[in-house]
């Protein structure tokens, strides 16, 4: 079981530990609510208002929120740093809340090379060149994490892929990835209650 490094004047958590970290990865800011890069945070912010506490600010250059979802205490965060320097605020994160595993932080995140709407959830892995990721496993010292990947689809050959993550999508994508949220957050809470092999049969398929 891999751990999460910590650095050595970070303090333990006080208190009962969180089961789980749940980081929906984003840039904050208004211009970029609800586009494709920010869909893990979408994620985040809606699992926490599901189960009656909406993300807010806290200390961990984040917003942040402390929820039971069928008896698991389950922490959510959304940094607030930009998406290449999310590993800052998870590490803090970690550490208020008293996750120490690998296997117990959750990371949802955008994935071009996933059609729209399409689900992959795993534990490790590579990097596949996010950098919400790669700053995740620099400040964690771990690839371990369980990682939730939500395909937003490839740009068209005359668009650069920044630009395409950055932007709003269109009606259809929007609803198709309406769709992959509530399936993506039930499929969330069934890897709390079943564990992880449980939910990958359920959010690994492909949709009907």
């Amino acid at each position: 079981m891999a751990l999460l490094s910590r650095r050595p004047n970070e303090n333990r958590r006080r208190g009962t530990p969180a089961d789980f970290l749940v980081i929906g990865l984003g840039n904050p800011g208004a211009e970029f609510d609800h586009t494709r890069h920010n869909v893990g945070a979408d994620c985040a912010a809606e699992l926490a208002s599901r189960h009656g506490s909406p993300l807010k600010k806290g200390k961990e250059r984040s917003l942040v929120s402390e929820v039971m979802i069928d008896g698991t205490r389950v922490a959510i965060g959304f940094p607030q740093t930009y998406m290449n320097k999310s590993g800052e605020a998870v590490r803090m994160l970690a550490r208020r809340y008293g996750v120490e595993d690998a296997d117990k932080l959750v990371v949802v995140h955008d994935e071009l090379d996933l059609d729209v709407g399409r689900l992959k959830l795993k534990q490790g892995g590579g990097l596949a060149g996010h950098n919400g990721l790669r700053s995740i496993t620099q400040h964690v010292g771990t690839t371990d994490f369980i990682r939730l990947r939500i395909g937003v689809g490839k740009p068209p050959p005359s668009q650069a892929g920044r630009d395409w993550v950055l932007r709003r999508p269109g009606k259809a994508d929007a609803e198709a990835l309406e769709k992959a949220l509530d399936r993506a957050i039930a499929g969330i809470e069934q890897l709390f209650v079943e564990g992880i092999d449980a939910a990958m049969n359920t959010l690994n398929r492909k949709p009907e």
